[in-house]
């Protein structure tokens, strides 16, 4: 790797063929932004400096929040406008690479060879190339006698290009490394074009002329200069990107017993022995332990899971789940929900912003909200906290042991002390002591020969 090396990011233009008002190097790949995987790549590959060049008013320097410098491009249109941009920057920085930012499977080996070739030849200019990739709207890289790069032919226009040039399948993907003296000096050369732009290709054939060494590195990786154009292209990518993930993730150790079918954002950690089951989707910055069997049909965002859960059905939203506790079937954790050591949370169970004690069971058809559960609680079927008086959110607490009977409604805020019970059907709107029993139901009242009256009542035909 060169010791100054300076990565440039082009990701000004707005991308109009993607349809959106999104910014194209904004777009998500597996959750991460296109520009933010091709910064990754650069960090990873040595750089010293990253700077992203964008346009005003597109987002893009705001998504980055100061993870990268950024230089504004407000003159001139096209990539060698672009460079210019980010003038101050790279003066006297020794090499500079120039990056896409619509590139999210560059890697930082294809960065890393790239530059050594550059370096080792002694270039003023190195072109990543390839000819694995559709020819189609990407520049032919004419070479010349000796190997070196002659010129780029751009092939806009393809009905007025002779058909040998439109035969050569190596390609130039925009991507390059320059002597950034020799890049500065050649930039100040290249004239605008009728339609407003200056082309940083314009650079290497001012750089021939002079004499100046300009060589071809063709990629080892095809789809790393792989670029997205328009959705489709983008889902192409998606694809391949979601699949590196995975791959990734099982070289480490995690099992996947339908990958096809399994999608995980760049963020996501999982641990050893880990097995992942069909239709799950892992989200943000999720974090999984070892051992642990997630799914199948699962989607859990932002969320932190133990070693050795079972998970199933269910979806998981900004949540913390610890060791060795059980999810499901169909249960939904929300944001702000701590789920103890060895608890269980079962069907048709919501929990939002509550923390449910170690070895605590909720195991079916219950919403606790707002609630503290203390260890070893077993809440009956279809038990609620009404936690919201119509203006404002109370806490209900819960304590260690406590057994709640079916259908018990605890209207907060309101606290079932240590060991405590609740009578099915109850409506707990009072503490209930330590070791009590809280009971609040009607007496009931059996109507005797209800069963006759109604008959006799109904219509005759």
């Amino acid at each position: 790797m060169a010791r100054d090396l300076t990565v440039l990011i082009m990701a000004a233009g707005h991308g109009t063929r993607m349809r959106s008002s999104l910014a194209k190097v904004l777009h998500p790949v597996c959750g991460r932004p296109m520009v933010l995987w091709v910064a990754a790549a650069a960090e990873e590959a040595g750089a010293n400096r990253v700077v992203c060049i964008t346009r005003p008013g597109e987002g893009v320097a705001e998504c980055l929040d100061g993870r990268l410098e950024v230089a504004e491009q407000t003159d001139g249109e096209g990539t060698g406008s672009a460079v210019l941009a980010a003038r101050s920057m790279i003066d006297g920085a020794g090499t500079v690479a120039v990056l896409s930012g619509d590139h999210p499977l560059m890697t930082a080996d294809v960065i890393r060879d790239m530059v050594e070739t550059h370096d080792r030849e002694s270039a003023a200019a190195t072109v990543l190339t390839t000819e694995d990739l559709d020819p189609a709207g990407y520049g032919r890289v004419i070479r010349a006698p000796d190997g070196s790069i002659e010129r780029i032919v751009e092939t806009k226009n393809p009905d007025n290009l002779p058909a040998d040039v439109l035969a050569i399948r190596e390609i130039n993907v925009g991507t390059y490394a320059f002597d950034a003296d020799e890049l500065l000096s050649a930039l100040d050369e290249v004239k605008t074009e009728a339609s407003g732009e200056r082309y940083l290709t314009t650079v290497v054939e001012i750089l021939r002329e002079r004499g100046r060494k300009l060589v071809a590195h063709r990629a080892a990786d095809a789809l790393a200069a792989a670029g997205v154009n328009d959705r489709d292209e983008l889902m192409e990518i998606e694809a391949e990107a979601r699949r590196r993930l995975i791959r990734e993730h099982a070289l480490a150790g995690v099992s996947f017993t339908s990958p096809e079918t399994t999608t995980s954002d760049a963020g996501v950690e999982i641990g050893e022995d880990t097995t992942i089951g069909p239709g799950v989707s892992l989200q943000g910055q999720t974090k999984i332990g070892r051992g642990s069997r997630i799914g199948p049909h699962s989607t859990i965002t932002d969320a932190s899971i133990g070693d050795e859960v079972t998970l199933s059905h269910a979806v998981l939203t900004e949540c913390t789940v610890h060791d060795s506790a059980t999810i499901g079937p169909f249960a939904y954790l929300r944001p702000g929900t701590e789920i103890g050591e060895g608890a269980k949370v079962g069907t048709y169970v919501e929990i939002k912003n509550s923390r449910i004690g170690a070895g605590a069971k909720v195991p079916h058809l219950s919403y606790i909200g707002d609630a503290d559960v203390g260890e070893g609680a077993n809440l009956g079927a279809s038990s609620i906290t009404a936690n919201y008086d119509g203006r404002r959110k109370h806490r209900t607490k819960i304590g260690k042991g406590v057994k709640t009977g079916i259908h018990t409604s605890l209207v907060a805020p309101v606290d079932v002390g240590d060991d405590a019970y609740t009578g099915a059907g109850s409506v707990i709107t009072e503490d209930v002591p330590d070791g009590a029993l809280g009971i609040s139901r009607p007496e009931q009242k059996n109507v005797e020969g209800y069963a006759e009256r109604v008959k006799d009542q109904e219509p005759r035909e």
